[in-house]
C-alpha cells in the first residue's frame, strides 16, 4: 500500500505531502485543481515516462517521493526530473532504472488512469484483460519464447534467401574484402592482451630510442653488477654491519629478515636489464617494418573499424557470410527444416494457451456478469468470443494465435453485440471497474472482500474518475462497491460525485489558489465537519446553504449505517452492491476462501 507521498515542483504543485490510510481514500476538488497530477506523480514513481514539461515553471527540477509498504517491508521510492527532461530514480536510496520501477508496480499498486476505460473500446486490448484475469503466465511465457525462436528462424531464412538472390555479386565483394583482411594476418588478442596496434606503437617508441634504451640498460646493469663499486657487491658489507646493529638493537632485525628478498629482486632486475638490452633489434630495417605494419592496420581501421576489434569482428562476419553464400541451397534447406520445427513448437504452445483461454473465458464472463449486477447492471449478459480459428500466420505474436473480443448485452431481450458498439459512457465505466476488481483480486489472490489481508500488506488500486458518465442511484452503487473493494485493497479514488465521496474511509480535498501571482495546489485531509462542507459544495456548488449541509450530514450518516450493517453480517440486496463479494465464484483455482470483518470507517 501507499503510505506517504511527497511532491515538489510538479506542474501546479509547489510542495505537497499526503499520508494515505488503508481502505478507501477519496480525493475531491474542483475541476482543474490538480487531482490527476497526484495520480500522474504516482505513475512517474512506478516507471512512467518523464518529461521536462512537468517541472513547475521557474524551477530546475521536480521530485516525487513515496513510502510503500508490502508484506511488512517498507520501500522508499524517489524520482527526480530536471527541466531538461532528464530523470533519475532511487529505490531505498540506491539508483534504479525505470524498468525496476515498473517491476515494483506489479506488486505495489495498479493505476487506472483518467479515460483508461476508453481502451476497452479497442478489441485488441481484450485478450490482455483475459490473460491477466486467468493468470496464464505459466503458459504465456513458453508461448512467447517459442514465438521468438520461430521469428528468429523466419528472419534468418529470409536473410539467406535474400542473399541468395544476389549471391554472385555479393560473393565477389565478400571474397575481395575477406581476402584483404586475411592477407593482413591479423592477430586475435588473448585475454588481457592489448591489441596488435597498441603493442606495435609501444615497440615503435622503443625502437626509435634504441640507442638510449641500450645505454640506460648497460649503465644500470653495470651499477648493479660490474662496476668497481657495484651495488650487489657492496650490499654484503652493508648487511654485515646491520647484523652487528641488530645484536645491539632488535629494531634492525626486520630489515635482516628482508635482505634475501631485496637481493633476489635486485638480481632479477639485473638479469632483465641484460636480457632486454640484448633483445632490442636496433636497426632502421626493423623500425621501418613496424611503421609499415602500423600503417596497414590504420588503413584497415579506417575502412572496417574504427577499432582493431571492429576489424577482427568484420573479418569473422565476412567468414560466416562467405560460408553461407558458398553453401547456398544446402543452408536454405537446413533453415527451412529448422523453421518447420520452430513453427510446430510454437503452435503446440499456442494451442495449449488457446485452450486454457477458452476455459477461463467462461469463468470470466460469469464472474463479470455477477459483478456488474452489483453495479446496477442486473440484466447484463457478457461473453468472450474468439475467432473461428487461429489467426493467419502474419498476425501471430508472442501472445499466441488468438484474437478475442468482449460482447455484451446490457438490456433484457437484446442480442449480444461488440462492447465497443453498444455501451454508454456510464456502462463502460462500471464495466471497467468490474474488470479492474476481478483482475486485481485474481492477481493478488483474494477471492472475496472478506479475504482482507493485513492493512499494511494490501496492494493499492488507484482510480482516476472511474465515475465518468454515471450519477444518481448508480453513483451510490459504485460508491458501495469501491468501499467493499477497500476492504481488501487500499483504494485511492478521484471523484466528482458526492455519492461516492461519502463512502470514503479517508477524504482529501484538493484545492487550487493563486498566491503571489502563482497558481498553487494544496491537499488537505478533511475531518467530519470538513467532509460536510466539501460534500455540500459537491451537491450544490459555491452557494452552500444549511439545507445542503444537512443533506451532506444525512448522506454521511446513511453511509455509516451501510458500513455498520455490512460489519454486522446483514445480507446485501442482490444487485444493489451493499457489502457483497468482490469475486463471485469461490470455486475458482487460486482464490482463497476466507472470512473477515469489513474495515471500520
Amino acid at each position: 500500500m501507499l503510505r506517504f507521498l511527497r511532491i515538489k515542483h510538479l506542474a501546479v504543485i509547489d510542495s505537497v505531502e499526503v499520508e494515505f490510510d488503508p481502505g478507501l481514500n477519496v480525493l475531491t476538488g474542483e475541476t482543474g485543481a490538480g487531482k490527476s497530477i497526484l495520480v500522474e506523480a504516482v505513475g512517474l514513481l512506478l516507471g512512467g515516462r518523464a518529461s521536462g514539461d512537468l517541472v513547475r515553471t521557474g524551477e530546475d527540477a521536480a521530485a516525487i517521493e513515496a513510502i510503500f509498504e508490502s508484506g511488512g517491508e517498507e520501500l522508499l521510492v524517489r524520482r527526480e526530473i530536471t527541466a531538461q527532461g532528464r530523470s533519475r530514480a532511487f529505490i531505498n536510496g540506491a539508483l534504479a532504472t525505470a524498468g525496476a520501477l515498473k517491476e515494483l508496480s506489479n506488486r505495489l499498486i495498479e493505476l487506472h488512469g483518467q479515460h483508461e476505460h476508453q481502451t476497452l473500446l479497442d478489441p485488441s486490448t481484450h485478450l490482455g484483460v483475459l490473460d491477466t484475469f486467468g493468470r496464464v503466465d505459466a503458459l504465456l511465457t513458453p508461448t512467447a519464447a517459442a514465438f521468438d525462436a520461430f521469428r528468429a528462424s523466419h528472419e534468418e531464412l529470409a536473410r539467406i534467401r535474400s542473399a541468395a538472390r544476389d549471391r554472385e555479386s555479393r560473393l565477389d565483394l565478400v571474397t575481395f574484402q575477406l581476402g584483404e583482411l586475411e592477407r593482413a594476418g591479423l592477430k586475435t588478442p588473448g585475454p588481457g592482451d592489448a591489441g596488435e596496434d597498441l603493442e606495435l606503437a609501444s615497440l615503435r617508441q622503443v625502437l626509435a630510442s634504441a640507442e638510449r634504451v641500450e645505454r640506460l640498460c648497460e649503465e644500470s646493469y653495470a651499477s648493479l653488477y660490474e662496476s668497481d663499486d657495484a651495488i650487489l657487491a657492496g650490499l654484503g658489507g652493508v648487511w654485515r654491519r646491520v647484523v652487528e646493529l641488530a645484536d645491539l638493537d632488535p629494531q634492525f632485525k626486520p630489515y635482516l629478515e628482508a635482505r634475501d628478498g631485496i637481493k633476489s629482486q635486485l638480481e632479477d632486475l639485473a638479469g632483465f636489464l641484460r636480457k632486454y638490452a640484448d633483445s632490442i633489434e636496433a636497426s632502421p630495417a626493423r623500425l621501418q617494418q613496424v611503421e609499415e605494419r602500423l600503417a596497414l592496420l590504420e588503413r584497415l581501421k579506417r575502412k572496417y573499424g574504427p577499432t582493431l576489434a571492429d576489424v577482427l569482428a568484420r573479418r569473422d562476419a565476412l567468414t560466416r557470410e562467405l560460408s553461407d553464400l558458398s553453401r547456398g541451397d544446402e543452408r536454405i534447406a537446413e533453415l527451412e527444416r529448422e523453421l518447420a520445427t520452430a513453427r510446430t513448437a510454437f503452435l503446440a504452445a499456442a494451442e495449449k494457451l488457446s485452450k486454457e483461454r477458452r476455459r477461463i473465458a467462461k469463468t470470466f464472463a460469469k464472474e463479470l456478469e455477477a459483478l456488474v449486477a452489483e453495479l446496477a447492471m442486473e440484466r447484463t449478459r457478457f461473453d468472450v468470443r474468439f475467432g473461428d480459428g487461429p489467426l493467419p500466420e502474419a498476425s501471430w505474436s508472442g501472445r499466441g494465435i488468438d484474437a478475442a473480443e468482449f460482447f455484451v448485452s446490457p438490456n433484457l431481450g437484446e442480442d449480444l453485440r461488440p462492447l465497443a458498439r453498444i455501451v454508454s459512457g456510464g456502462e463502460l465505466s462500471r464495466i471497467m471497474l468490474a474488470i479492474k476488481t476481478l483482475t486485481a483480486t485474481t492477481r493478488h489472490g483474494f477471492s472475496d472482500a472478506a479475504d482482507r489481508p493485513p492493512s499494511a500488506s494490501a496492494p493499492g488500486l488507484i482510480f482516476d474518475e472511474v465515475d465518468a458518465g454515471i450519477g444518481g442511484r448508480v453513483a451510490d452503487v459504485v460508491g458501495r462497491k469501491l468501499r467493499t473493494l477497500g476492504s481488501a485493497f487500499q483504494v485511492l479514488c478521484i471523484t466528482h460525485l458526492p455519492q461516492i465521496a461519502a463512502y470514503a474511509d479517508t477524504h482529501f480535498e484538493i484545492d487550487k489558489a493563486i498566491e503571489r501571482g502563482r497558481t498553487r495546489t494544496t491537499v488537505r485531509r478533511l475531518n467530519e465537519e470538513g467532509r460536510v462542507e466539501e460534500l455540500a459544495r459537491m451537491l450544490g456548488g459555491e452557494a452552500i446553504s444549511d439545507g445542503l449541509r444537512q443533506s451532506a450530514r444525512e448522506m454521511l450518516t446513511d453511509r455509516a449505517k451501510t458500513a455498520q450493517s455490512g460489519r454486522s453480517g446483514e445480507a446485501p440486496r442482490q444487485g444493489a452492491g451493499e457489502g457483497g463479494r468482490i469475486g463471485s465464484d469461490p470455486s475458482r483455482p487460486g482464490q482463497a476462501k476466507a472470512k473477515g470483518e469489513r474495515r471500520k470507517s
